[in-house]
């Protein structure tokens, strides 16, 4: 794997899927050991040590604090974003797959690349928004690069995130209309939570722009992503799931480390915003 080193749906979860989420979780790691911490590890367990200079903050204190902390990772090249999204969406019910973001299909984790039937790199933070593109820094960030459909993937194109819409082949319960995209509702909370992150970790300050959310859905090439209100609530109404919180573990134990804060405190999305 290439990579650049610089320093480091829902409250109730169905059993059968915590129980997949954890027989899957070994052969993603690279000894039962590290698998077992993967699919057992909590918040709290980075509470005194990864989120010590966090922990009791509010506002902006919080969000200076936790962009400090996020900085600290490895830096992935594009290519090697592939590899990664097969072990991070792995399907815990089939391991040859890999879940599919907005259209929630099971697609072989082989069939990736831009032909249709492939699934290809989808930026949440549209990449678009701020023109950071595919290099290296947000644009190969793999907190918020997800797989999904080439076809689906152009549907949502570049457009902010808000209710309302109509569906669309193969869309799992998403919508979408002229100038915004819903995606379904066990991800809402996944999506918002990966903007908010986006907004954390890119503040201005390392040569690429500093991105924000604000309230809305025409934002265009301007570093802004919508609607902050409708993101605040899909926070709280999809909390983080097995899912989730194994796909964070996933991008700190093997990838990245580091970690997407709201996963771990979805609390200090209100904390902050």
């Amino acid at each position: 794997m290439l990579a650049i080193r610089i320093r480091h749906r829902k409250t109730a979860v169905l059993a059968t899927a915590a129980a997949l989420a954890g027989l899957a979780a070994p052969s993603l790691a690279a000894t039962p050991a590290t698998a077992t911490a993967t699919a057992t590890a909590t918040a709290t367990d980075y509470d005194s040590t990864y989120y010590e200079d966090a922990i009791g903050k509010t506002g902006a204190g919080l969000k200076s604090s936790l962009h400090a902390i996020i900085s600290d990772q490895t830096k992935l090249s594009y290519s090697a974003v592939w590899d990664a999204l097969k072990k991070t969406d792995q399907d815990p019910a089939d391991s040859g797959n890999v879940i599919l973001l907005y259209s929630g299909i099971s697609r072989s984790k082989y069939l990736n690349g831009g032909d249709t039937g492939d699934w290809n790199r989808e930026h949440v933070w549209a990449k678009s928004h701020g023109d950071f593109g595919t290099s290296i820094g947000p644009g190969t960030d793999i907190h918020h690069l997800r797989p999904e459909d080439v076809r689906v993937n152009g549907v949502r194109g570049n457009k902010d995130f808000d209710n309302g819409g109509s569906g669309f082949t193969d869309s799992g319960g998403s919508l979408t209309d002229s100038d915004s995209f819903e995606p379904r509702d066990a991800v809402k909370g996944d999506v918002a939570r990966m903007i908010f992150y986006m907004a954390v970790r890119y503040e201005g300050g390392d040569g690429w722009a500093d991105l924000e959310v604000n309230g809305s859905v025409d934002n265009g090439g301007d570093p802004y992503i919508g609607k902050l209100a409708v993101l605040k609530e899909w926070n709280d109404e999809d909390p983080p799931d097995a899912f989730e919180k194994r796909r964070n573990q996933v991008i700190y134990d093997s990838y990245q480390h580091n970690r997407n804060p709201f996963v771990d405190h979805p609390e200090w999305v209100e904390a902050i915003w």
